[in-house]
């Protein structure tokens, strides 16, 4: 129990009126300064190698102590701005927010804490890792699990479980309820730098507000600002963007593609139609024809429509779509969603000519002499071939013929292909596990069993899929032998397939990174009664006539265009997608894009220099 003090006892202080003062000097203050306490909030330390200019901490900062400042020396790259912060000490607070949301752990505190100078400026500071002065200090302030700000765990989707999947086409991913969209999206800090990766720098942040706001007509304005495809795309992107989001510096990057998909999904079509039409603009005098109605002509028409042009598409194919719908399967992307994306194009006054093979049908002359422009992304349809004994054989099986057959079975506009029950599938990109994965779904629907092999040079990690592509195959039941080269498609003397030989692979790259199969001489033969071989695909660039042709710059198969698709030479003339940069669907809608405004760009100064 404490002592009850006398009331005296305050008389004591007096004692030290007759002592001599201590004075602790000033040289000694400043030179060994005392150590600051531990979790001191001292001055800022920043790992600019870790820091990837997200701007966060400057967004938090209660007092606006923070600016992000452009440094000339760095480069805007993936998941990486040129901006480094910059704290004004005659703001700031040292509340240590900024470091408790530091995205990159780039930003601490250390326990330094003098700073004396006349000169102002030197308070506005531009920390790097070596602090203020450049003298070594021990940390100060850090964060921890109660100071923590960032929501570092995605909201899981659910989806459709491996048990009996392969039963049907049915697609996997379900969706996400209106509550987990609203929490996932409330895990964005919203700094832009995944817009900069996107190839069609969408408008990310902003249309992930608009779910966390519940505004999906807003949402909606914002995915058509640079993507007609967003019920595609919110499917089946590469999701680039989700590579570059900041937050997957310390933990799980926000679902950008599903909150895309959340958009489509839960706007009534009513609003989707209005938000959508609005953007059309009346007719002006201009005429565009389009050859293929992939992704890349689809986008270039889109835009080129709400500039108020007449636009034509040529397409080979009963259905628009190209390469998403011919050749992905069902159960990644329903048809009713290419089939909504396709039909609000055709609403908006864009013309269809649908089963109209450019160079057979009607020659290019033709759409040329008919139009005041032209736009060619026709794509990659031919199959290419390894370099391997008997690769010519007829019962060889390529992907992109099997996968429209498919895909018409699917949606009921065609019989399911044939194939036998033990097969073979080559290949190790996302096409070479649509064909697997299909065929397991014909051969459980058709037999109630699957043996499917699949081959592949690289190892797992080293794949040129999707991982979850892998990973769901593996569940699925691919039997995968991987590491393994084939060397020759084994015949027997019916001239029947009865399987590969294969070498196994000791590296896939040299030791500088670039892509160079080594095997050993060991060989194994895996069999099989059918191969599908899936290893990329070719353009055909048959329709242009040879003058064109004669003219045109091609390296490895792509036409070399300037920055907006025009073709060098030929001003009219603009092409996009795969026969020009690929590979995937988001590049083509940009390119698509980007030609729809060189095309308005040339057509506006050809009426000007005619008046």
């Amino acid at each position: 129990m404490a002592k009850d003090k006398s009331v005296f006892s305050p008389i004591g202080a007096w004692k030290y009126l007759t002592k001599k003062p201590v004075t602790i000097p000033k040289t000694l203050v400043f030179d060994t300064p005392r150590e600051a306490s531990d979790n001191y909030r001292g001055f800022h330390i920043n790992d600019w190698d870790k820091c990837v200019g997200c701007g966060t901490c400057a967004e938090i900062c209660p007092t606006n102590a923070i600016n992000m400042i452009e440094i000339p020396t760095l480069e805007q790259s993936k998941g990486n701005k040129p901006e480094r912060p910059a704290i004004d000490y005659g703001r700031c607070s040292f509340c240590a927010l900024c470091v408790d949301i530091c995205t990159s752990d780039s930003l601490s505190m250390s326990k330094e804490y003098i700073h004396l100078s006349k000169d102002a400026d030197t308070f506005y500071f531009l920390p790097e890792i070596d602090g203020i002065h450049e003298i070594e200090y021990k940390d100060g302030y850090v964060r921890d699990e109660v100071s923590e700000l960032l929501d570092l765990e995605r909201y899981k989707m659910d989806e459709i479980k491996h048990d009996g999947r392969a039963e049907s086409f049915m697609e996997i991913i379900k969706g996400y309820s209106k509550e987990m969209a609203i929490a996932e999206a409330s895990r964005c800090v919203e700094c832009g730098i995944c817009t900069f990766t996107c190839p069609a720098h969408m408008n990310i942040p902003e249309y992930i507000k608009s779910v966390w706001t519940e505004n999906m007509e807003e949402g909606i304005d914002y995915l058509y600002k640079t993507n007609p495809l967003s019920n595609v795309c919110g499917r089946v992107c590469t999701h680039t963007c989700e590579s570059a989001c900041v937050i997957g510096n310390r933990g799980k990057p926000v679902a950008i593609r599903w909150l895309k998909r959340y958009i489509i999904d839960n706007t009534p079509k009513e609003d989707f139609e209005r938000v959508v039409l609005s953007n059309v603009s009346e007719k002006i005098n201009g005429k565009v024809g389009i050859i293929g109605g992939g992704p890349a002509g689809l986008s270039c028409a889109y835009y080129l429509r709400t500039l108020g042009y007449e636009v034509d598409i040529y397409e080979e194919k009963p259905l628009l779509g190209g390469a998403v719908r011919y050749g992905v399967p069902e159960y990644r992307l329903p048809e009713e969603s290419v089939k909504e994306d396709v039909e609000m194009i055709r609403k908006m006054g864009v013309n269809f000519i649908v089963n109209t093979k450019v160079g057979r049908d009607i020659s290019f002359d033709e759409i040329k002499n008919t139009h005041d422009a032209v736009f060619s992304g026709t794509g990659n349809w031919i199959p290419k071939k390894l370099r391997v004994k008997n690769v010519d054989h007829p019962d060889i099986r390529f992907a992109a013929k099997f996968l429209q057959e498919s895909r018409d079975y699917s949606r009921n506009l065609g019989e399911m292909p044939e194939f036998e029950d033990d097969l073979i599938v080559i290949g190790g990109g996302d096409v070479s596990f649509d064909v697997a994965r299909s065929l397991l779904r014909l051969q459980t629907i058709k037999n109630g069993k699957t043996n499917i092999k699949f081959i592949a040079r690289k190892p797992s990690q080293f794949l040129a899929c999707d991982p979850e592509e892998f990973e769901e195959g593996t569940e699925e039941g691919l039997k995968f032998h991987l590491d393994r080269s084939p060397v020759e498609i084994l015949i027997d003397d019916n001239n029947k397939i009865y399987g590969v030989k294969v070498a196994r692979c000791t590296s896939v790259m040299t030791e500088s990174g670039k892509a160079k199969t080594t095997c050993t001489d060991e060989t194994e033969e895996i069999y099989a009664k059918e191969v599908f071989m899936s290893v990329g695909s070719d353009p055909d660039f048959e329709y242009f006539t040879d003058e064109i042709i004669d003219n045109l710059e091609i390296s490895r198969n792509k036409i070399k265009v300037k920055e907006d698709g025009q073709v060098e030479g030929y001003p009219w003339l603009f092409a996009g997608g795969d026969i020009t940069r690929g590979p995937d669907i988001i590049t083509a809608v940009a390119d698509g894009h980007k030609a729809a405004m060189g095309i308005d760009e040339y057509l506006y100064n050809k009426a000007k220099n005619k008046n």
